[in-house]
């Protein structure tokens, strides 16, 4: 017996799908339905290191992962089937469920920085950096490692919240940012950016060295 995806929300869930694809077209994604609620979290992971998620209405059959590209194209067809199953292929925690907000950002001025950014990686490829040429890939991990905004709590005023690159980047590129304000989240040893459309999370750079396993963990 076919078993269904159960998503509802299909041109949501597409435009996610479609944006994950284009940036990485090997990529998967995890279902994790909450049937109380009627939805289903669709996350993914970015090629820098940074986890997405965006929620559609529908009720996906469990906890289950399958390529993207994959479940576009059944989407786009108009067809109900789960993709094959690739579970053993998830190998990164996600953050714990529940988070809390420690600040509100503009949206212009995350659009701002993002642009910003990658104009340095522009004027950078081009003429280099202090008149030398410097990698590509160095360029871009340098600038996605920068501390893009810095929040201070006050029941924590000496352990500042760190904004990375990265969360700006993965928040605009998959279009979550729309017109609204941006919370600042922080869950556990996890940071968020939580749009409009759906959220960015990444743990801090030195725990990003993770043991791959072959069922989901951690979450």
């Amino acid at each position: 017996m076919t078993t269904g995806h159960g998503l509802d929300g299909v041109a949501d869930a597409g435009a996610f799908l479609s944006r994950l694809v284009r940036l990485d077209p090997a990529t998967l994604v995890r279902l994790r339905p909450d049937p109380e609620a009627g939805r289903t979290a669709l996350w993914a992971r970015l090629p820098w290191d940074v986890l997405v998620v965006r929620t559609v209405t529908g009720v996906a059959p469990g906890d289950v992962t399958v390529a993207a590209g994959d479940l576009l194209a059944e989407l786009a067809a108009g067809g109900v089937a789960l993709p094959r199953r690739r579970d053993d292929g998830w190998r990164w925690p996600l953050p714990p469920p529940a988070s809390r907000a420690v600040e509100t950002l503009p949206a212009e001025e995350l659009s701002r920085i993002a642009a910003a950014a990658a104009g340095t990686l522009r004027e950078a490829a081009t003429h280099g950096v202090a008149g030398r040429a410097v990698g590509q890939r160095a360029l871009r991990d340098a600038l996605l490692d920068h501390v893009a905004v810095v929040v201070t709590t006050d029941d924590a005023p000496d352990v500042p919240v760190e904004v990375r690159q990265r969360l700006v980047q993965g928040l605009v590129r998959m279009g979550f940012l729309g017109s609204g304000d941006v919370q600042v989240r922080v869950a556990g040893r996890w940071v968020g950016l939580v749009g409009p459309y759906g959220a960015a999370w990444s743990r801090k750079v030195a725990e990003l060295a993770l043991t791959p396993v072959s069922v989901h963990p951690n979450g």
